[in-house]
């Protein structure tokens, strides 16, 4: 019974998306209840599945030999899993406020709650032919959010989004391929499941195959130069691009390629290979990259667009060390990141919402006026800075350590990497703060009188964010072991 649940945890949200819009809800709250009760229940569901995990896989369809669609759960199943499922129940409840503003949200909210079952599909996906199915099945369903507004600028962005995510996969499909005849089999396994005697002496033409999986993954994770869908889909109403910028699109980037490099072709074949030198190179310019660019951005979603670049080049740094440490550094910042970079971008959605404003130097004065958003807003940044005692301080420690700890010469320059993102961080995140809270002496605020806080709908996720961002500093250890004991094998 339990292996059909890893399916019914994919097929219910996509149920009841299309049940949201099929229903001829009288009542705007009759449709707000029906989902947020269906989503909530789904979650506990994931919980559930995931706190009595079955040893069997679930076998949905079989292609031909040992080519199937399967699920499972492990330990990375459960970190990614349990991150989306719980994130989306928030994430869910925002957008039913912020969406009395935009039309036609039935079909938005359709399509929004789809992505929820299609994000678990990569998540439990019992083998890379399964995870690659649901990661093109992603951008299908996420495309219509992008284009929601269907203004001209909407229209661009998706179709960018669209032909760099299709390219990006043709790119992953080649390393599936590669996978299949030098591995025999797509299962996931923990140090790859290559076949030296296959192998023989195309050694290099493997590595150029991970190189090219690599950054055809690394499409949705935002790499250089592969990156600019994600500012331009900034657009998209403030829940899509929270959902495309630190739960479901960037980080399904992310956890893939953590997928094929630990899992497929296994860390012990690349290290050391010029291959993993590549990679380390591309996502240490990404790192420095992405953060510059936010500096110089004034529209407050395409600053925190910018951050997203870099931050999950971090994740990427992680997965190119590879080690046990580094996994550990690259998940460690996958969940952490998520409950920040998501706090930060709803904060900026609130502003939008009862403002109006879109950019930096509209929000001068606005901190007093709306305390709660701009407080969390404040939190967010320093957990993104990675000041001590808050989320991001843990994660940064724990890549730089592994960096360290790796004894690589080009992970040396990464720490320093780090570092300048970090520096470059407090800039672009502490403008738009000490803009909200300390104006100028001689700032005329008399068009700030309507201006405050939205209702519990936005406050509640906003709260929820803030609190994990500094429970996770303060408390990491659970997780922290957990990483550990994923990155050696236990689960």
């Amino acid at each position: 019974m339990s292996e059909v649940m890893l399916f019914t945890v994919i097929l219910l949200p996509a149920l009841t998306g299309v049940l949201t819009f099929a229903i001829p809800f009288k009542k705007r709250w009759h449709m707000e209840a029906f989902l947020e009760t269906l989503v909530v229940f789904n979650t506990l569901l994931v919980w559930s599945l995931l706190a009595h995990r079955p040893e069997e896989k679930f076998v949905l369809a079989n292609f031909i030999g040992n080519l199937t669609i399967s699920f499972q759960v492990d330990g990375m199943t459960i970190v990614f899993a349990g991150l989306v499922s719980f994130l989306w129940p928030f994430a869910t409840l925002y957008a039913l406020e912020y969406m009395t503003k935009e039309k036609h949200e039935k079909i938005f909210f359709m399509f929004y709650t789809i992505t929820y079952g299609v994000t678990l599909g990569i998540a439990l996906a019992g083998n890379l032919l399964t995870m690659y199915f649901f990661y093109e099945l992603l951008t299908l369903v996420t495309v219509p959010l992008v284009m929601h507004t269907l203004t001209r600028e909407a229209i661009l962005a998706s179709r960018k989004y669209l032909y760099y995510s299709l390219g990006g996969a043709a790119f992953a499909f080649i390393g599936l391929i590669f996978i299949i005849v030098y591995g025999g089999t797509t299962d996931f396994v923990l140090g790859g499941v290559l076949d030296m005697e296959r192998i023989g002496d195309r050694g290099n033409v493997l590595l150029l195959i991970y190189v090219i999986a690599f950054m055809g993954f690394g499409v949705k994770a935002a790499i250089f130069p592969f990156n600019s869908w994600l500012p331009q889909a900034g657009v998209a109403p403030t829940p899509v691009t929270a959902l495309l910028h630190a739960v479901a699109v960037v980080k399904a980037g992310a956890f893939a390629i953590l997928r094929l490099t630990y899992y497929s072709y296994g860390a012990e074949f690349l290290k050391g290979t010029w291959a993993q030198y590549v990679t380390m190179a591309v996502v240490m310019f990404t790192i420095v990259y992405g953060c510059s660019r936010a500096v110089k951005e004034t529209h407050i979603k395409r600053r925190l667009a910018y951050s997203t670049v870099s931050n999950l080049s971090y994740i990427l740094f992680g997965a190119t060390l590879l080690s046990p440490m580094g996994m550990v550094g690259a998940l460690c910042h996958m969940v952490f990141h998520a409950f920040m970079k998501i706090g930060a971008f709803f904060c900026a959605g609130a502003i939008m919402h009862q403002t109006e404003k879109r950019y930096v130097h509209e929000l001068d004065g606005m901190g007093r006026k709306m305390p709660w958003v701009f407080g969390v807003f404040a939190i967010s940044a320093l957990g993104l800075m990675g000041v001590p005692g808050f989320a991001g301080f843990i994660s940064k420690w724990n890549l730089a350590y592994a960096a360290v700890e790796s004894e690589n010469a080009l992970a040396y320059l990464g720490i320093g990497c780090l570092l300048l993102s970090a520096l470059l961080t407090a800039i672009y995140m502490l403008t738009i703060v000490v803009r909200a809270f300390f104006p100028p002496a001689d700032f005329d605020n008399s068009g700030l009188e309507d201006v405050k806080d939205p209702n519990w709908k936005m406050l509640v996720p906003l709260a929820v964010f803030a609190v994990m961002t500094v429970a996770l500093g303060l408390y990491s250890v659970p997780c922290l072991r957990f990483f550990n004991d994923v990155a050696a094998g236990l689960y």
